[in-house]
């Protein structure tokens, strides 16, 4: 659970982006403390993934501030190690190993010899329930144990705070319980996370706090439980209503 007091550990203030003509975010500002969950629903074209991927450094911002821990970035890359960021797709190098995938960025970024970095990425991959599938290559695994290496890999260069754009996307339906049950251990761990999903009844159980964006804007921002049972605003409750409650989660799945 995030702490709910005191100076936010993220902090979004003001953040514009546009597209050519097309203003994408307009004046978003929001607040992550640290342990904290936060869900972002959205119609797509909502500007949600667009708020990631700035926090991330993976897009220039036009306008506005995002201070992680204290630390306000002036450049895309300022925050580069402090934030680890999971994409729709896997983005796997295919000729490595899970093992080598995820422990690459230990000795590229982190300079760690081979042995600790092999350590580290066997003890991550066994977090995420692989420890037995550590030498296959991605073409071996199914979409499911792909995505938990991706999660393995940002999650071991000890990132301040994770972002989630709809990790369970490319995934067919039976494989999106598997990556929920990674993605929720690491909230009881206490990450700090902002995930993207319409995953309507997982954000439900793992989020403390729920942001609902609608052209550009955030129109509706409070505790899980408030929003989705009594939504204040008109297109949040249009969108609750369109959206088909998924499946339940098996969270003893591994």
């Amino acid at each position: 659970m995030g702490e709910g007091a005191g100076a936010p550990f993220l902090s979004v203030r003001n953040l514009s982006k546009s597209f050519g003509i097309v203003k994408v975010l307009n004046d978003v500002s929001l607040d992550v403390h640290k342990g904290e969950v936060v869900v972002l629903l959205g119609r797509s074209g909502s500007g949600k993934s667009t708020v990631l991927r700035c926090i991330a450094g993976l897009e220039p911002i036009d306008g506005g501030d995002i201070t992680l821990q204290g630390m306000t970035a002036r450049k895309p890359s300022d925050l580069h190690g402090r934030v680890g960021f999971v994409f729709q797709q896997f983005n796997l190098f295919p000729h490595l190993t899970a093992l080598e995938n995820v422990a690459l960025g230990l000795k590229w970024v982190k300079k760690m010899e081979r042995s600790a970095a092999r350590k580290l990425a066997e003890a991550a991959l066994g977090d995420v329930g692989l420890g037995e599938h550590l030498n296959k290559k991605p073409a071996n695994l199914s979409g499911g144990q792909q995505q938990r290496v991706a999660i393995a890999r940002s999650v071991v260069m000890e990132p301040q705070v994770m972002l989630f754009d709809e990790a369970t996307s490319a995934l067919d339906r039976e494989l999106v319980a598997e990556v929920l049950v990674a993605i929720r251990r690491l909230a009881e761990q206490g990450m700090t996370m902002l995930l993207v999903t319409h995953e309507l009844h997982f954000a439900e159980k793992v989020a403390d706090r729920i942001i609902f964006m609608h052209q550009g804007e955030i129109v509706e921002n409070g505790p899980t439980d408030q929003v989705l049972s009594n939504p204040a605003n008109p297109n949040f409750r249009k969108f609750l209503g369109a959206l088909k409650a998924p499946e339940e989660i098996d969270e003893d799945e591994s």
